[in-house]
């Protein structure tokens, strides 16, 4: 089933951003490395979700909400590879600081910005469906269903090469491509300025 209108669109846009965090698409080179399994790709899936629903569902406070989000962002994800993501072209002239910066300022904007709308998801859930294989990854299907909603499917993407959560995808719609846009959009009206950029992102 699918949902339709505008107010399915700005909910959908929350769930794919406040769910989400915890990831963007691509594959770093390197060497050979040993792919995990689907099942343990959808296993970890399996983990994110319930932290979420817990989260989703614990009745605790916003600021609890963001911290606990924090955490799981901080502990399934690549996070410093997605930060570099996020500001993309825009990273190759930055400093080895500017990058260290941007990765601890960019895990606190993405806890504030997606973890505050978990109050919009609250007596809703996510549920695992199935597991298919891509090249390099594997897309671990899922079923997000809010109350009074009908239910839609979001898309989990696991990187083989170490089982990190590296994006999610909804209806066609990726975080790595939301976040791109934003980052670089906020990055062009400080004209340029990545120390700027990063500065603000601390203060929220």
């Amino acid at each position: 089933m699918r949902m339709t209108g505008n107010d399915t669109s700005l909910t959908r846009r929350a769930v794919l951003g406040g769910l989400a965090g915890l990831g963007l698409v691509a594959l770093l080179p390197g060497r050979a490395w040993a792919a995990i399994s689907a099942s343990k790709a959808e296993s970890l899936i399996g983990q994110v979700v319930s932290d979420i629903n817990g989260i989703i569902n614990s009745g605790a406070s916003e600021a609890v909400m963001i911290k606990r989000f924090e955490g799981v962002f901080a502990k399934y994800a690549a996070v410093s590879y997605i930060a570099q993501s996020a500001l993309g072209v825009d990273g190759r002239s930055a400093s080895a600081a500017q990058k260290r910066e941007f990765t601890k300022a960019f895990q606190g904007y993405i806890a504030q910005r997606y973890g505050s709308r978990f109050r919009e998801f609250q007596g809703g859930r996510i549920d695992v469906v199935g597991t298919s294989e891509g090249k390099n990854v594997y897309e671990v299907l899922t079923q997000t269903t809010l109350k009074g909603k009908s239910p839609f499917d979001v898309i989990f993407i696991v990187a083989k090469r170490d089982g990190k959560f590296i994006d999610m995808v909804v209806e066609g719609i990726s975080i790595v491509k939301s976040e791109r846009k934003e980052i670089g959009a906020m990055l062009d009206r400080r004209g340029g300025d990545l120390n700027k950029l990063i500065a603000d992102l601390k203060a929220g």
